[in-house]
């Protein structure tokens, strides 16, 4: 069970639930992967829906392998994602969210 307070999201993957977080390693890896500045630049792609196919791919990596997961781009694109693409957009977008949210902001 994904503990949302602590920036825990869950992605259902080949049939078993993936607790996803972004660690401040998952973030130094994701800022590599995406080639941005800041953290701020990954958030405003994000919020203004100027995100790619490969954004998302790459939130997912950073947050499963937060998550303790041990693999990588090439391992999630040959794995079945309930909900498929929507979902895992969904997820990283929440993960995103999760990870810059304050837990007294998150009720509302």
């Amino acid at each position: 069970m994904a503990q949302r307070f602590n920036g825990e999201v869950i992605l259902r993957m080949n049939g078993q639930d993936h607790v996803m977080r972004l660690t401040l390693g998952a973030l130094a890896e994701l800022e590599e992967a995406l080639a941005t500045t800041t953290l701020l630049d990954l958030i405003e792609r994000i919020e203004s829906a100027r995100f790619t196919a490969r954004d998302i791919v790459a939130i997912l990596v950073a947050g499963l392998r937060g998550g303790g997961w041990q693999g990588g781009a090439d391992d999630l694109a040959q794995a079945q994602i309930d909900g498929g693409p929507m979902a895992a957009a969904t997820a990283a977008a929440q993960l995103i969210q999760s990870a810059f949210t304050l837990p007294m902001q998150a009720g509302g």
